[in-house]
């Protein structure tokens, strides 16, 4: 049973909680809402919201279509290199911003092996949408392969060999008992990437550039407000904030409601 926390243990709290918390707030007050309602009118921060939300949510669905399998694998699965595979995927997730952004244009620019083969087939994929797509993809997906792989790893193995000795496939078994029983996990990793995947910054300026329109999402709008219209970029980092929140709250109230069952 958990215990109420002494006066002491909430003093010692205020420090951190007030880092936390007072940064918020003052982003929060520092625009009036009929600012921020102008703001709103503005057409390129229209685009940015519009593009911002279209890609992380393409990303997301790319990564749980992609990741998924990665992630059974990982969580069922023993082979040679497991425990290296397992540092790649981690890896995007503590890699600094500009070294990811730097890695996807020599991966995939226009010099790159893969760059000159997709311009033969006519596909452009640096400083374009697919680009910011794919830079969300890749400091995300750690996110959700790795709360996947939790969910899938707790489910016990009697209950796939009573499926298999029941004659189910591996395939059935997945369907019908690993993918219901770690739906809460699974949620929770797609609502993190997608959290990840919005406020995404470093690797797309870098890879995808900051294109009005084309590739600037409202986290690269920001930044460009910051060089002008300070209005626009605080009505925009609210935005983003609130998103945020929303995204973070319903992952955390999703995890809470499974632990108290």
């Amino acid at each position: 049973m958990k215990k109420k926390g002494s006066p002491y243990i909430f003093f010692t709290t205020i420090p951190v909680m007030s880092l936390l918390f007072l940064p918020v707030l003052s982003l929060l007050l520092k625009i009036s809402p009929d600012v921020f309602i102008s703001s709103l009118r503005d057409y390129n921060i229209c685009q940015a919201i519009l593009l911002t939300l279209s890609t992380s949510s393409l990303s997301v669905l790319l990564i749980f279509l992609l990741g998924t399998p990665l992630a059974y694998l990982m969580a069922w699965k023993n082979f040679r290199g497991k425990r290296f595979f397992s540092v790649l995927i981690d890896l995007p997730s503590v890699l600094p911003p500009a070294v990811a952004g730097l890695a996807l244009l020599i991966a995939f620019g226009r010099r790159s092996f893969s760059g000159t083969l997709f311009d033969t087939l006519g596909i452009e994929i640096a400083f374009t949408p697919i680009a910011v797509i794919l830079a969300q993809m890749f400091v995300s997906s750690p996110y959700y392969i790795k709360s996947a792989m939790n969910g899938f790893s707790m489910i016990p193995a009697d209950l796939i060999e009573a499926a298999e000795i029941d004659g189910a496939s591996e395939w059935k078994a997945f369907k019908d008992i690993i993918l219901p029983l770690s739906r809460r996990s699974i949620v929770n990793g797609i609502l993190l990437s997608w959290a990840r995947a919005v406020g995404e910054f470093g690797a797309t300026i870098i890879f995808a550039g900051n294109y009005p329109g084309r590739t600037q999402t409202m986290s690269l709008a920001v930044y460009l407000g910051l060089q002008g219209d300070l209005n626009k970029a605080i009505t925009l980092a609210v935005i983003l904030l609130v998103i945020s929140f929303i995204i973070l709250f319903t992952a955390n109230k999703n995890l809470f409601s499974y632990e108290l069952r």
